[in-house]
């Protein structure tokens, strides 16, 4: 494998190239875990990679609750599958308590303030309700706890780490907090070590070629934790030293053959395909203007920038390149902003 078949290859194994998948349901269980902080665009993440790219599957896949939102991997939001979603807090959850530790003192979050915030918000939300963030903060203050800014997001996020609540259902444009046993009531159970080689296995599947201080860093789990995750399944996987490092991916791994016209993806600035590495992220990866905040992939590799800008019944793209572009350039580049602008615009 030469290194730069990287960007193409990875391109193909995260489905943004190729086949696509039929359902959203199909391309989270696929990924595993989408970083969502930014919920409407990385709704666009997953419908990107569905044969539709229908906006009503994606809304209605997360209403239904087959997929949820909550915080898992890294302190930051993620979409992951309902199915999924205990298993991949039992791997990861420790690291993101881990992680979160200074910031909890620093709020004066200890146990027994925490325990008692977990407890206070289960019992607000028994019985199918799905509150938003301001009526929890309301529940919390009754019950004596100081629940605002910063505060409260720690004390949410720890009841998602601890199982307890996932996302609800949209209140128009507000997100709500639903019970996890009421939401999903079916999970399924992992021991420690099936749980590690269930991560392992989804993110080199769906993301390689890729290294183990990539996974390590995209999963918050510890070298060591990584690579007795890959210990468990590396008869599952193959590997390829390129440049002295060894990159892990899923058999078989897909074609890398030549495109024979330019390509250009434009993806939200936290898709899997920017997110998902770390130290063998293609050098091309460099960013074009701080300012903006999503990518323009040219062949898998960043061309430039892009944002959306809401006009009165529409929405625009503003570009911004680190080079200009030959006519068949153009030509894709204008293909993809219509699909984008299209999706983004309800249409």
């Amino acid at each position: 494998m030469k290194r730069d078949a990287l960007a193409a290859l990875r391109m193909r194994t995260q489905r943004l190239w190729g086949p696509r998948f039929e359902t959203p349901r199909e391309v989270v269980r696929w990924l595993g875990a989408l970083q969502a902080q930014e919920f409407p665009l990385a709704k666009w993440s997953i419908a990107q990679r569905t044969r539709r790219m229908n906006r009503g599957d994606v809304e209605q896949a997360f209403t239904d609750g087959v997929i949820v939102r909550t915080h898992v991997l890294r302190p930051t939001w993620h979409f992951a599958l309902g199915a999924d979603i205990r298993w991949l807090l039992q791997v990861t959850a420790p690291r993101v308590h881990a992680l979160n530790a200074y910031y909890n003192k620093q709020h004066k979050l200890d146990s027994k303030v925490l325990t008692k915030s977990n407890s206070l918000i289960a019992k607000a939300l028994e019985g199918g309700a799905h509150l938003i963030r301001s009526e929890l903060a309301a529940v919390l203050t009754h019950g004596g706890i100081r629940a605002a800014g910063n505060r409260l997001a720690y004390i949410v996020m720890r009841a998602e780490l601890d199982a307890i609540v996932c996302s609800g259902a949209m209140r128009g444009k507000q997100h709500t907090y639903a019970l996890l046993d009421e939401r999903i009531p079916n999970g399924k159970p992992l021991d420690q070590e099936a749980a590690l080689a269930e991560l392992t296995r989804r993110y080199f599947t769906s993301r390689g070629p890729a290294t183990l201080n990539d996974f390590a860093r995209w999963s918050s789990l510890t070298t060591a934790q990584g690579r007795e995750g890959l210990t468990l399944v590396a008869n599952e996987l193959e590997s390829d030293v390129i440049d002295g490092k060894t990159y892990w991916f899923g058999p078989p791994l897909p074609r890398a053959s030549a495109l024979t016209k330019p390509r250009v993806d434009l993806v939200q600035g936290y898709d899997e395909i920017i997110m998902s590495y770390s130290e063998s992220r293609d050098a091309s990866f460099v960013p074009v203007d701080s300012r903006l905040l999503h990518t323009v992939l040219l062949d898998g590799r960043m061309i430039g920038k892009w944002k959306p800008v809401a006009r009165r019944n529409s929405v625009v793209l503003k570009t911004v390149l680190n080079r200009t572009l030959n006519r068949e350039e153009k030509k894709a580049l204008a293909t993809a902003v219509g699909l984008t602008t299209a999706w983004m615009s309800g249409k």
